[in-house]
C-alpha cells in the first residue's frame, strides 16, 4: 500500500441528472457532469463534520443529495464546495433530448456516445499533467444495458486518450459511499438547474470551477417530438 505514495491519480467522479423519457413528459434536457481532481480531497472533512453537525441539529442526513435535500442544507453544503473549487474541475455536456433523432434515442447507443463525447474532453485536458492512473468512479448502475453502455464507453475513451503508460479502472460505487459523487451531484444539479429551470442560484455557487459547459446539439434545428 506505502508505495502509492509515490503514485498520482487522476479521479474523475461521473453524474448525471435529467430522465432517458424522449417524450413531452420527460425532462428538457439530460446533463452529464465530471468532477476531476486529484488527493487530497479537501472537501471531506469539512463535509463529514457537517453531516454530523446537521445530526446533532435534529436532520438525519444518511448522505448529501441535492435534489432530496431540504434548502437550508442545500446552502451549507454548496458552501463548503464553493470553498474547495480551485481543487476541482468541473466538465458537463447539455443535450436537449427533443433534439435527439430516434436512432440515437436507445440507452445503449446514447449513453456511449454522450458520456465518451464528454470524457474524450476531460482526459485531453488532463493530458498536461502527468497521472499513473485514471480512476472514474460513477453511481452504482442496476440496469444492464446501461451499465455495459457506459462501460464501453469510458473503456473506448480511457484507452484512446490517455497517454501510454497510464492505466485506467472503472468503479460502480454507491453514491452515499462517495463524497466524491456527492459533490458532482451538487456540482450537475446546479448545472441542470440553470438549463432545465432557468435557476442560477446554485450555478453561480459552482460556475468558478467550470472548464466546460458544452451544450452539443446547439446547431441543431429538428425536434423530433
Amino acid at each position: 500500500m506505502s508505495s502509492a505514495a509515490d503514485s498520482r491519480y487522476l479521479y474523475v467522479f461521473l453524474d448525471e441528472a435529467g430522465n432517458f423519457d424522449f417524450s413531452a413528459n420527460g425532462t428538457r434536457f439530460l446533463i452529464f457532469s465530471t468532477i476531476t481532481s486529484a488527493r487530497p480531497f479537501d472537501w471531506e472533512e469539512p463535509l463529514m463534520s457537517l453531516k454530523f453537525d446537521l445530526i446533532e441539529h435534529g436532520y438525519e442526513p444518511e448522505y448529501f443529495h441535492a435534489s432530496e435535500d431540504p434548502q437550508a442544507v442545500r446552502d451549507e453544503v454548496f458552501k463548503i464546495i464553493s470553498e474547495h473549487l480551485p481543487y476541482l474541475c468541473l466538465d458537463s455536456i447539455i443535450v436537449e433530448k427533443r433534439k435527439t433523432g430516434p436512432t440515437l434515442q436507445p440507452i445503449e447507443r446514447f449513453y456511449p456516445r454522450m458520456v465518451g463525447y464528454l470524457l474524450r474532453y476531460v482526459i485531453d485536458s488532463a493530458k498536461s499533467a502527468y497521472y499513473d492512473e485514471a480512476i472514474v468512479i460513477t453511481d452504482r448502475i442496476p440496469h444492464k444495458k446501461k451499465r455495459k453502455a457506459v462501460e464501453k464507453a469510458i473503456k473506448l475513451i480511457l484507452a484512446e486518450m490517455l497517454p501510454a503508460g497510464t492505466s485506467y479502472r472503472i468503479l460502480h460505487h454507491a453514491s452515499k459511499s462517495s463524497l466524491g459523487l456527492q459533490v458532482a451531484d451538487y456540482c450537475n444539479w446546479a448545472v441542470f438547474r440553470k438549463w432545465e429551470r432557468d435557476d442560477e442560484r446554485s450555478y453561480v455557487l459552482v460556475r468558478s470551477a467550470i472548464n466546460s459547459e458544452f451544450d452539443i446539439f446547439s446547431s441543431g434545428k429538428r425536434y423530433y417530438y
